[in-house]
């Protein structure tokens, strides 16, 4: 009996324990496909753990356990509260420094009724169409609704929405089956043939894609990815990197030569293409779009083989960088790439005097969201990223737009010089 009711009393301590960082992390985007009916059911549990507390609980252990179960209730409360606050403050602002930093975002959704206030005046730079967009869904459908959200644009005067998809082929094929469905890139070396029917094929490929793609309304994909191939299974908690299955080739010269030719063939149609995963995944093994990763590979190895099809196929075509959330500690011991203004400013812009385009992989990824929203903004504007990618739980645009606004209100972002290098480098989509 003794031992029944020590156990029962861990079990509640550690139920207790759960709810707290549960509401401490409220609206966790591993939690969106609850959010619907998230807090209700928390405060339900919390009121319920306050009932037994308050029966069962002896002696101090009652004032504790209720502390802990009010202050659980406390926090979710805040946290809602701060959740509205934020959109509330977002959707009412208006004005210059508000267009200039909302140009800066690119922004997932399930309802396009949602975009179109935020798209009207300015509050977004630009959407990004998945799966949930197309599911059930006609290839007008999709093309009359990017069509209305861009005449609203028009109307108001404002540069043309970015409308970005992720389209690589094979497993990553987000748009399918409203556009056709293609094998991975890799697959085009399973055929033995000459260097340049290589190129002609993977430019084939890619203008093919990009006038499905263009014929959507769609202006930039993300994709070839360019990472190396790693010869290895994924490991064990990687659930949705799976660089070995997506990768090119494990020759940075092939990759270089398939990809080059891909973005041309995208380009010819219209469409941007997107180098993905800067600095390059070979190398890492956790997945970031859960866990907080390194990459170990020494920078000279990094730079004489995994960025070279990076610098190569950027010089030759238009395509934009998408800048991964992987720590490269020995260029910076502190922040992951995506918002590292060491790695931004001093490889890419400075050693490697790239101009083009440089947007963030989804800052709801657990490998930057876990940082803090907010300082994973705001270092990423500050360190002179282009666009900044918020699709899996598009609501956290709401609170990463509300941080990049106080952080202007207080000085902390230069704002003439993110409209001056921003206007350049997004004007082929105007």
């Amino acid at each position: 009996m003794k031992l029944l009711r020590v156990t029962g009393a861990a079990l509640g301590w550690l139920v207790l324990a759960t709810l707290w960082f549960w509401a401490w992390h409220l609206k966790d985007p591993h939690l969106r496909f609850m959010r619907a009916w998230e807090l209700p059911l928390l405060l339900a549990a919390l009121a319920v753990c306050i009932a037994i507390a308050w029966r069962f609980a002896r002696g101090l252990l009652r004032p504790v356990a209720l502390g802990l179960a009010f202050a659980g209730l406390l926090t979710a409360l805040c946290n809602e509260a701060a959740s509205r606050q934020h959109r509330a403050e977002v959707r009412a602002a208006s004005g210059t420094t508000a267009q200039r930093l909302g140009a800066h975002f690119i922004v997932g959704y399930d309802d396009v009724n949602d975009l179109r206030e935020l798209a009207r005046k300015g509050l977004i730079g630009g959407i990004f169409v998945t799966g949930r967009n197309v599911r059930g869904r006609s290839a007008d459908d999709l093309r009359n609704e990017i069509q209305g959200l861009q005449a609203l644009r028009r109307k108001a005067g404002l540069p043309p929405l970015v409308v970005a998809t992720d389209q690589e082929g094979g497993a990553v094929s987000r748009l399918s089956p409203i556009v056709e469905r293609q094998p991975a890139l890799a697959s085009l070396l399973e055929a033995d043939v000459p260097e340049d029917q290589l190129s002609e094929r993977a430019r084939g490929y890619g203008a093919k894609k990009g006038r499905a793609l263009a014929d959507l309304g769609v202006t930039l994909n993300f994709s070839p990815v360019v990472d190396l191939r790693p010869g290895r299974a994924p490991g064990r908690w990687d659930f949705h990197t799976r660089i070995d299955e997506r990768a090119i080739s494990s020759d940075p010269a092939i990759t270089t030569q398939v990809a080059l030719a891909y973005a041309q063939g995208l380009e010819s149609a219209g469409v941007r293409a997107t180098l993905k995963h800067f600095p390059g995944l070979a190398g890492v093994t956790e997945d970031t779009h859960h866990f907080a990763a390194e990459l170990r590979t020494p920078v000279a190895r990094l730079a004489a083989f995994d960025w070279k099809p990076f610098q190569e196929v950027s010089k030759q075509s238009d395509a934009a960088i998408m800048l991964g959330h992987v720590i490269l500690a020995e260029l910076d011991t502190e922040y992951p790439v995506s918002f590292s203004r060491r790695i931004v400013q001093q490889v890419i812009r400075g050693d490697w005097g790239y101009r083009g385009l440089l947007v963030t992989d989804d800052l709801t990824m657990g490998a930057a969201y876990n940082r803090g929203l907010c300082d994973a903004t705001v270092r990423a504007l500050d360190a002179g990223v282009d666009l900044l990618l918020i699709a899996f739980d598009h609501d956290k645009y709401f609170d990463a737009m509300h941080c990049a606004l106080q952080a202007a209100q207080r000085g902390a972002l230069d704002l003439p010089m993110l409209e001056r290098r921003g206007a350049q480098r997004l004007q082929s989509f105007r």
